[in-house]
């Protein structure tokens, strides 16, 4: 489930409030500790192509636009 659909069906439960409360016990999505979608671009949000060195945590597309500005220089 994602996080988009747990705010509309919370937004409906609001008048519910003994439904809301199961809810909340049972589905919930659940804080990540690994995995792919842990590690997200700071600008953007992707999830892919993702560098982290120097913590940067930019997605390669992101460091593209930025690496002038960053003071990355692009060698050929």
């Amino acid at each position: 489930m994602t996080t988009s659909n747990y705010t509309k069906i919370f937004n409906q439960l609001q008048a519910k409030p003994i439904k809301m409360q199961k809810y909340l016990k049972h589905s919930t999505p659940k804080k990540r500790s690994c995995g792919l979608a842990n590690r997200k671009c700071k600008r953007c949000g992707r999830i892919g192509g993702h560098i982290s060195k120097y913590g940067l945590d930019f997605c390669r597309h992101c460091f593209r636009e930025i690496a002038p500005q960053l003071g990355f220089k692009q060698y050929s």
